[in-house]
């Protein structure tokens, strides 16, 4: 897994994030487990967990 610097900080994050906005409704509880240990396993530490971003006009 590559990584990089997360903006001005010292956090080094994946290049990879897993997006979470389906969790709850689209997706059980136990898929979404599965695919949360599947993304640790394989270096994944950028988690995006935001629902939804707002659309610009």
């Amino acid at each position: 897994m590559e990584f990089t610097k997360l903006g001005n900080s010292a956090l080094n994050v994946s290049k990879v994030c897993l997006g979470t906005m389906t969790y709850g409704d689209q997706n059980t509880e136990a898929e979404a487990h599965e695919q949360l240990d599947y993304a640790l396993a394989r270096g994944i530490n950028f988690i995006d967990t935001a629902e939804m971003y707002p659309v610009p006009p």
